[in-house]
């Protein structure tokens, strides 16, 4: 959002700046052209004031020009006095000593304008005597003793007025880039104080969904104030809908396993095929009661928010207490975890699918287990056993993960355990593959989601 913020700042101002350096060039310009053709036509009126007409019709200045560029050769700044006839320039009359002995080539169509407003300034552009870009000023008057209207023309090279008006925009170029750059540097200040509380307020969300802490509080602005409220009744009513799945689990619990256990205990007590019958299909129900049970409320867990447990920790319980129970088969255990690396989950959660998928392995190991957890990405970690046994053909792990296969019907060594830790790391987001272990035996990775991660310690 911020950058979404900055980048549409940064182009409306981009583009004012360079409307403004625009403008700012063609005021400049055209105060550089009217300042010249103000001069031109000052020549022009004194041209006209000091032109004397010769009893031969011929034009002579009383006074030449100041200027000592007129009387240089090719300076770049000319004067002539011609007749007119038929609406354009006719013969010239007089002439600069800067012309030598070229003429102003005068367009029909300017000097046509300067006739059909006589006495009045007419500007325009044409070529110098050498190619170069003139600036003209043409007015047409009447001299006493001539019987028709002569044109005054004075032309200035406006090569230099142009140079300043591109040094000028280059200048405003540069100026306007270092405004630029200084407003960016404002808007990026600007949108990151502003926008700081909500950025603050998004981070105190991210630490109650990864279980730092309980509410979103802190000092906010007015208008944050009902959005943390919200924020905040949002989550009370989160925990109460998982406090009350977690106990309808409870009682569903309660209300299934008690006549499954008469059932079983009277069947126990009694001899022949129908009590055999009993004990059996009590013993399958209460083992798919309690899958399914575990399935509910790994659902509801999931859904809760803030729930967190480090990963270390229930490594180090159940590698301690597993190597224990098969010390006796002369099992080894081998485990490392980050310090740090927390499952977002529910501790007796991750402690059914670490303790369900360790001991399958240390029950079919010949004599290694291997346990190990990494982190792969921000928000997500590995957990990978592997034992030396038997392990499982390519159709034996498909068949011990599909859905809804029974105890009896699993490849040996796969139980229920693995229908459990299949379904449970499913209702957390997770993801389970079963491979061949690099030991000989079977491999197991369990994908779940993280909380943290850290330095990694070692057992």
């Amino acid at each position: 959002m911020v950058q979404r913020l900055v980048l549409t700042a940064l182009t409306w101002s981009a583009a004012l700046l360079l409307v403004g350096a625009l403008a700012l060039t063609l005021l400049f310009r055209q105060t550089i052209l009217s300042d010249l053709d103000n001069r031109l036509a000052d020549v022009a009126e004194y041209l006209i004031v000091s032109a004397e007409v010769q009893p031969d019709g011929s034009i002579e200045l009383a006074r030449p020009p100041s200027d000592t560029r007129y009387t240089q050769i090719l300076s770049g700044r000319y004067w002539q006095i011609g007749r007119s006839g038929d609406g354009e320039a006719g013969p010239v009359l007089a002439r600069s000593r800067s012309l030598w002995d070229e003429t102003l080539e005068l367009p029909g169509a300017l000097a046509g304008e300067a006739l059909a407003r006589r006495g009045q300034s007419v500007t325009g552009d044409i070529r110098g005597p050498g190619g170069e870009p003139l600036r003209v000023v043409v007015r047409a008057i009447q001299l006493a003793g001539l019987d028709a209207p002569v044109l005054v023309a004075v032309g200035e090279d406006r090569r230099p007025a142009d140079r300043r008006v591109t040094q000028f925009a280059l200048l405003s170029l540069a100026l306007f880039a270092l405004f630029a750059l200084a407003l960016v540097a404002g808007i990026v200040v600007q949108v990151r104080v502003g926008l700081a509380p909500v950025l603050r307020m998004g981070r105190a969300v991210s630490e109650v969904r990864d279980g730092r802490r309980e509410r979103v509080s802190g000092a906010y602005p007015d208008e944050l104030l009902p959005l943390a409220g919200e924020l905040n009744a949002l989550l009370d009513h989160s925990r109460e809908v998982v406090e009350r799945a977690r106990t309808h689990v409870g009682n569903l619990a309660h209300a299934l396993k008690t006549p499954i256990t008469v059932l079983s205990n009277e069947a126990r007590g009694e001899e022949g095929p129908l009590a055999e019958l009993v004990r059996r299909q009590s013993e399958t129900m209460s083992a798919q009661v309690e899958h399914h049970l575990r399935r509910a409320r790994a659902a509801a867990n999931a859904r809760a928010i803030g729930a967190r447990t480090p990963v270390a920790p229930v490594l180090d319980d159940l590698g301690r207490t597993l190597a224990k129970i098969h010390k006796r088969r002369g099992i080894e255990i081998e485990w490392e975890a980050p310090a740090d690396l927390v499952f977002r989950g529910e501790r007796q959660d991750f402690e059914d699918l670490v303790g369900n998928l360790l001991d399958n392995a240390c029950k079919w190991a010949a004599r290694q287990v291997r346990m190990s957890a990494r982190e792969l990405e921000p928000g997500r970690f590995e957990l990978v056993i592997e034992d030396d046994g038997p392990g499982l053909s390519k159709e034996a792990r498909v068949q011990a993960l599909e859905r809804g296969v029974r105890l009896d019907e699993q490849a040996p060594g796969t139980g229920l355990g693995l229908a459990i830790v299949n379904d449970l790391a499913k209702a957390y987001g997770g993801h389970l593959v079963l491979e061949t272990a690099e030991l000989g035996g079977l491999r197991v990775r369990l994908q779940l989601p993280a909380a943290a991660s850290g330095a990694q310690t070692t057992r």
